[in-house]
């Protein structure tokens, strides 16, 4: 990124609607996988990113830029999305939880940590699709996008001790997913590494 996004955000303001596009391309990508996580429905997520822009376009004004502008557009995004989801009162299903211990989830981690980076990431990507979507929305901004707890915090309007908690639920929630999908020896492996 050769200019930064607040000069396309000073020329929107002043009237230069096209300015937008550039935006929009930037960020179009991911506002849609963060929807689509929420959502777990392609049409309802693209439907939901279209709304996320129009929202985004109509408030530019209210930027203040006291935080990224990516933070800014991923909040609106994931209101946008709990919108739809009070709207269309669907109902998600949960994963199971085992009950992980915090020695458990960070030896998995690690295990993760051990593989190849892209097969990490598909792991990853495939197993947070299968969690519901508030969870797969905090996963994507944690893992993805290495926000930080404050700006995840930002971004989803919780203190930063209450994302760090439902951050923690939803990595338990992801470790018993991914018991399955890592072998078990590699597990069992650097769980007794740690001891």
């Amino acid at each position: 990124m050769t200019i930064n996004d607040q000069h396309y955000i000073n020329l929107i303001i002043e009237g230069d609607t096209n300015a937008f596009t550039v935006l929009v391309e930037r960020y179009q990508d991911l506002v849609f996988t963060l929807t689509f996580r929420m959502l777990k429905n392609r049409e309802e997520a693209e439907e939901v990113s279209q709304d996320t822009f129009v929202k985004v376009y109509k408030s530019l004004n209210k930027f203040k830029g006291d935080s990224k502008f990516s933070t800014w557009i991923y909040r609106i995004a994931y209101n946008t999305s709990l919108d739809r989801i009070k709207k269309n009162k669907k109902f998600l299903n949960d994963v199971a939880i085992d009950e992980f211990t915090e020695h458990q989830v960070k030896a998995i981690d690690n295990a993760l940590d051990r593989l190849e980076n892209k097969e990490r990431k598909q792991t990853i990507q495939d197993c947070i699709a299968l969690l519901p979507g508030d969870d797969s929305f905090l996963l994507t901004l944690y893992y993805f996008e290495d926000l930080s707890l404050e700006e995840i915090s930002k971004t989803i309007g919780l203190t930063a001790n209450n994302v760090k908690v439902k951050l923690f639920r939803s990595r338990k929630k992801l470790a018993t997913i991914l018991k399955d999908k890592l072998e078990p020896e590699l597990i069992e492996y650097y769980e007794r590494e740690r001891r």
